[in-house]
């Protein structure tokens, strides 16, 4: 038996009966028909308040169903601004992934760190506590002075948004780890590197795993402002221009397409999240 199997408990022999039915957050699998629920009872209520020869919300303001429909086929027919729907998706997807990535490289390790080290926490700490309540958005200038309008300042403003999210979650991951479970691979005869491998980086992947979630949504809710100059490609530059001529049609399409894509994204990352942890929430 591996030192990895030991630590897990002991193999096939070790399976014990449940007996929880609260309070058990590994069972905790959400209801797909509830979400269609939700998903129609929002569509409901769009459909609700524009009924009536004077709607609640006028046309101007907020489109329909239908106008809403209109738009998303003409953006596919001809695009936006002579850049095809697709274009525009692509260069968002690709900033948030670069940027999300870029803070994961950067963020595990130094939280980590944070986590193992009392020298480097002392080092590292003051740092990310007094950038991490920094507004991404307050230091869209200097990015803009320092990195270009082009794509550098882009991602990186995403990156600088998404860092402080993974080294907190990092950090959390490994300092959650219990003693007992660390001295159990010593008296196994485990080394250092035996310890990160098989004790603390499995029991920090869920709490990377949720940074990264947030982490995402937080990528997403920066990138329209940091699209706002500088480009013409992206949502977020679709967005602005499209506000400027008052085609709240476009708007809202556009805004469906970003929830879209990170409820995709979201549901990819909990499918890699059960199969590649799948002893989270199981003590």
């Amino acid at each position: 038996m591996s030192l990895h199997e030991k630590l897990r408990g002991g193999g096939r022999g070790s399976n014990t009966r449940k007996t929880v039915t609260f309070g058990d957050a590994a069972e905790v699998k959400g209801s797909p028909g509830w979400s269609v629920v939700s998903l129609l009872g929002l569509v409901g209520l769009w459909w609700f308040i524009k009924q009536g020869s004077e709607p609640i919300v006028n046309d101007r303001t907020f489109p329909s169903l239908r106008q809403t429909g209109d738009a998303l086929f003409e953006l596919i027919d001809r695009g936006y601004r002579r850049v095809g729907l697709w274009d525009h998706t692509w260069a968002s997807l690709w900033r948030v992934l670069k940027g999300l990535l870029y803070g994961v490289v950067v963020g595990v390790p130094v939280g980590f760190a944070m986590g193992l080290s009392n020298r480097l926490r002392g080092i590292f700490d003051p740092i990310v506590e007094l950038l991490r309540p920094v507004p991404p958005l307050a230091l869209l200038p200097l990015f803009i002075v320092w990195f270009g309008i082009g794509e550098g300042s882009k991602v990186n403003l995403l990156f600088f948004a998404a860092v402080w999210i993974m080294v907190i979650a990092a950090r959390a991951g490994v300092l959650g780890v219990q003693r007992s479970k660390v001295h159990a691979a010593y008296s196994l005869g485990a080394n250092r590197w035996q310890i990160l491998r098989y004790v603390i980086l499995p029991n920090a992947l869920p709490d990377i795993f949720t940074g990264m979630r947030v982490a995402l949504g937080v990528c997403w809710g920066t990138l329209v402002a940091a699209e706002l100059t500088g480009t013409t490609t992206g949502l977020g530059a679709m967005i602005f221009a499209a506000s400027k001529f008052f085609r709240m049609d476009i708007v809202v399409v556009s805004i469906i397409i970003i929830g879209v894509i990170g409820v995709t994204m979201d549901l990819i990352m909990r499918f890699l999240e059960r199969r590649l942890i799948p002893w989270r929430g199981r003590g």
